[in-house]
């Protein structure tokens, strides 16, 4: 499995205020860490459109990052624009994995219907949006973690001939 290098972005007003640790990230960088990757930005920024694109766009054009996460800012309340900052800023979108995350997470909590999360590409960094509660943040990375090696292998190498499948 190759190490991929990993930036972590967490929209929360109260967390750039500093009112409010940042469990949903510690979170994430637990877990991509557990599987030999290296977190090499985080931030914590305000639930403002143009500030998330803004620093989605210089953490993927810097090109030193295969995979950004997001958690926070994908539900139904007005300042949650975590998903519109992010399709500001992708080239293509990758609706499978965010179709997933919602389904197979409905199943125990049925308010993940509301959750709005994305994924794209942009250039050759895959961005994830994850839900700001800790347990969404969980559940739905898990749901991803089976298929981000090859998926960041594919976007991220000259030529992949190796395409696994489930049995």
């Amino acid at each position: 499995m190759s190490e991929f290098r990993v930036a972590i972005l967490t929209a929360s007003d109260s967390g750039a205020a500093g009112e409010r640790a940042d469990r949903s990230g510690k979170i994430i960088e637990e877990m991509v860490r557990a599987v030999g990757w290296t977190v090499t930005r985080t931030a914590i920024t305000r639930d403002e459109r143009a500030v998330i694109a803004e620093q989605l766009r210089e953490w993927a054009d810097g090109g030193d990052v295969s995979l950004i996460v997001t958690t926070g800012g994908t539900g139904v309340g007005p300042r949650d624009v975590t998903p519109e900052a992010t399709l500001d800023v992708v080239d293509r979108l990758v609706p499978g994995m965010a179709e997933q995350m919602r389904a197979q997470t409905a199943e125990r909590n049925p308010m993940a219907m509301v959750s709005r999360q994305v994924v794209g590409i942009r250039g050759r960094t895959l961005i994830i949006n994850l839900p700001g509660s800790p347990r969404g943040v969980q559940e739905c990375l898990a749901v991803l973690m089976p298929v981000l090696p090859h998926t960041l292998e594919v976007l991220t190498q000259p030529r992949t001939d190796d395409h696994p499948t489930q049995a």
